[in-house]
């Protein structure tokens, strides 16, 4: 489930409504530490062993994330959360690269979301830091898309055109 919400509604978030949804962002990326370093550990036949090396690599971006997201709720003066969200899983690898791909999806509806929200909230330095994160979540959405044998899926176009709605 995404966090969209219709344009007309965006011009009437509260930094407090802000700080609640970046932290679920927060959640999310505790999510994804989380899950890349459990399917780093299970992903260990030969077809998926460069894959598992590449998830080990994203565990350290996405812990990065969270702390750009925690330094931004911190900057807003509020506490960050420590609650994970739901961590959905597989034991059979295409399966678990495939819940992956679907989160990433999600995560990045997001973040573009938020980048507007905190445009319109004149967050301007944090806009920029979350289009960073989305660069990479964007990146990581095409080499799982890769892994799977799949193109990065269509949304990803819309939420680009989407974004520029707000600059």
């Amino acid at each position: 489930m995404s966090d969209q919400m219709p344009a007309e509604e965006l011009k009437k978030m509260s930094h407090a409504e802000l700080i609640d949804l970046l932290n679920q962002d927060l959640s999310r990326e505790y999510h994804a530490i989380i899950g890349y370093v459990v399917y780093s550990q299970v992903l260990k036949s030969a077809e998926f062993m460069h894959v598992a090396g590449e998830l080990e690599k994203h565990v350290a971006r996405e812990l990065n994330h969270a702390l750009i997201i925690g330094d931004q709720i911190d900057y807003l003066a509020s506490r960050l959360t420590d609650e994970v969200s739901a961590l959905s899983s597989s034991k059979k690898a295409i399966e678990m690269l495939q819940l992956d791909l679907d989160n990433e999806a999600e995560i990045i509806r997001n973040y573009c979301d938020r980048i507007c929200q905190c445009e319109d909230l004149a967050e301007y330095a944090m806009s920029e830091q979350i289009r960073g994160i989305l660069i990479e979540k964007q990146i990581h959405q095409t080499a799982l898309a890769t892994a799977l044998s799949k193109h990065a899926p269509i949304e990803l176009q819309a939420t680009s055109n989407e974004l520029e709605l707000c600059v």
